[in-house]
């Protein structure tokens, strides 16, 4: 089996719709877009041995792969429309490749996101994926606009999937969150009235947190005992007294948002309707500071890529 027919084989299941005028198979895909929104897109690569082990099941990694730039789409408040995708492989491997197909695609289908092309090559396995969304003109949710009194807000739980990527806690839950987190798009489609500004945390919440306070040119006051921490992420913290795991972590795929004090019932209304919790962990003030309190920090460093 050669490179074509492996995109023939397990890579050519997208059909045209809605503002896809022409998918696999040619030199570029041709789009449709709507006049009335803005495109935003983004690129997120894993590598074998920094993203996921040798070990880890074809299924997750497609899974992962495509669900933290999903992930992305979602810290825009927009909606997801199409994916390319660039597979490295060692070798072509039908089996590793159906089971890897199967998983891309049903997390695609549940998310209405299409695949419209890409590439293969030979080479140590690594998986790249650009995607593309679009969101109403003027609604897309960035990282400048936060400003002095608004709240913090953290969805979901931090810290799991940092347990299980550290190998501290290693069970069916945090290797979920590691493994599979949990693309807020809804989410960040119901913040686009509501948010002055919000990210995803994928690099952990000090890291990413700090790109709000840099782009925005605020600081924060943040309180740790109000993270939001499953009970394996809590009885950790309660035995180590060390914080940096929920708090610099990483490969949360939650979203951190800030939010006017006068927006907080709405946010609750949200979180209720979602059935997810939204937490308020502090506030944004005009002293350009990232100011913590509960517990210590100092020795916490998030995610760097070099």
């Amino acid at each position: 089996m050669n490179e074509f027919d492996t995109i023939k084989n397990f890579f050519s299941w997208s059909e045209t719709g809605t503002g896809l005028e022409k998918s696999v198979g040619d030199d570029c895909a041709i789009l449709n877009v709507n006049n009335d929104a803005s495109v935003v897109t983004s690129m997120d690569t894993l590598v074998e041995g920094i993203h996921f082990t040798k070990d880890t099941k074809p299924e997750d990694i497609a899974y992962k792969a495509l669900a933290v730039n999903l992930s992305d789409i979602a810290a825009m408040g927009a909606n997801p429309r199409f994916f390319t995708l660039s597979l490295t492989i060692p070798e072509i491997n039908p089996s590793w490749l159906q089971k890897f197909s199967e998983s891309l695609k049903a997390l695609s289908n549940s998310f209405n996101v299409r695949l419209i092309g890409g590439d293969t090559t030979k080479g140590p396995l690594n998986v790249s994926i650009s995607i593309f969304g679009e969101v109403k003109k003027g609604l897309a949710l960035q990282r400048s606009g936060a400003m002095a009194g608004d709240l913090i807000f953290i969805s979901g739980e931090l810290g799991d999937a940092a347990m299980a990527y550290k190998g501290l806690k290693i069970n069916d839950s945090t290797l979920l969150r590691l493994n599979r987190p949990s693309p807020r798009i809804e989410l960040g489609q119901r913040l686009t009235p509501v948010a002055t500004s919000c990210i995803d945390i994928s690099d952990g919440l000090y890291q990413d947190l700090g790109h709000i306070l840099s782009m925005s040119r605020v600081g924060c006051k943040i309180d740790l005992e109000k993270l939001p921490m499953s009970d394996d992420v809590k009885d950790y913290v309660d035995s180590s007294s060390n914080w940096c795991v929920p708090f610099a972590g990483g490969d949360d795929y939650e979203l951190c948002f800030t939010a006017p004090k006068s927006m907080r019932n709405k946010v609750e209304d949200i979180s209720s309707e979602l059935n997810l919790p939204l937490t308020c962990i502090g506030e944004i003030t005009k002293d350009i500071k990232f100011t913590v309190k509960g517990g210590s920090v100092e020795e916490c460093y998030s995610y760097q890529h070099f």
